[in-house]
């Protein structure tokens, strides 16, 4: 057992790290409501562009969502055992910490290696919407047309893809393809948007990839700070009996 006077000299350093642990587990916590939020709002807001990648896709707000709940559980369990500064509970938070940590990087991973099997499967869903679009308001029509009235363009590569489909020959271009709102293009092209939708998707997903990337590695660092601060928090009670009064 380690004497009184070496223990009077740890309490402090265990205090420490106490402190910056229940702040790093607030800030985890936050993060967790962050992911909620993302996940329920694009769900909400984005899933026209899930939607028209594959079926598998259409689950990406939910995974966000689970998630989510996931880090604001396990934020609430590492609080709960920073203020009992129990070992063995601050070890199994650190061990979940580590799991969620390998679990980011090979999904990180597997995005990286399919990034263009997603760009070819956008394209060709897209396509397939054309061939197949109708005004009825099946899901793959609305969200050709919540895409194509939003970017302000028509088409996969160009306008001229409408006139391959079956929905041109009948009635002409869809009204989502209008430069104009309310206007009734039929088979005029000068009142559609001459550039393709397929471009500008990539576009914004380029553009915001970076920020992606950047944030998901930001996270992944922010785990091995609570992964190591967990850990020592664990080890310095183990080996110096530290009791709570």
């Amino acid at each position: 057992m380690a004497s009184p006077s070496r223990r009077l000299q740890t309490k402090p350093v265990i205090t420490c790290f106490k402190s910056v642990l229940l702040i790093y587990t607030f800030i985890f916590w936050i993060t967790g409501v962050i992911l909620l939020a993302v996940g329920i709002w694009g769900k909400v807001s984005l899933e026209n562009y899930f939607s028209l990648l594959n079926e598998k896709a259409t689950n990406v707000p939910f995974v966000l969502i689970g998630t989510g709940i996931v880090i604001i559980l396990l934020g609430t369990f590492g609080c709960f055992a920073t203020c009992r500064a129990s070992a063995w509970m601050l070890k199994l938070y650190a061990m979940f910490l580590t799991l969620i940590f390998l679990i980011e990087l090979v999904a990180a991973v597997v995005g990286f290696v399919f990034r263009h099997e997603i760009k070819n499967s956008f394209k060709n869903n897209y396509e397939n919407a054309l061939k197949e679009y109708n005004s009825t308001g099946d899901y793959r029509s609305e969200a050709v047309d919540k895409i194509q009235s939003t970017l302000h363009c028509c088409g996969v590569t160009n306008y001229r893809d409408w006139k391959s489909t079956n929905y041109y020959s009948e009635t002409g271009f869809p009204k989502s393809c209008c430069k104009l709102e309310g206007c009734s293009p039929q088979g005029d092209a000068e009142k559609v948007n001459e550039e393709g939708c397929f471009i500008k998707v990539m576009a914004i997903i380029e553009s915001e990839m970076g920020v992606v990337a950047g944030i998901s590695f930001g996270v992944a660092c922010f785990q091995l700070i609570g992964i190591f601060l967990a850990y020592c928090l664990s080890r310095a009670i183990t080996n110096n009996q530290y009791e709570i009064v």
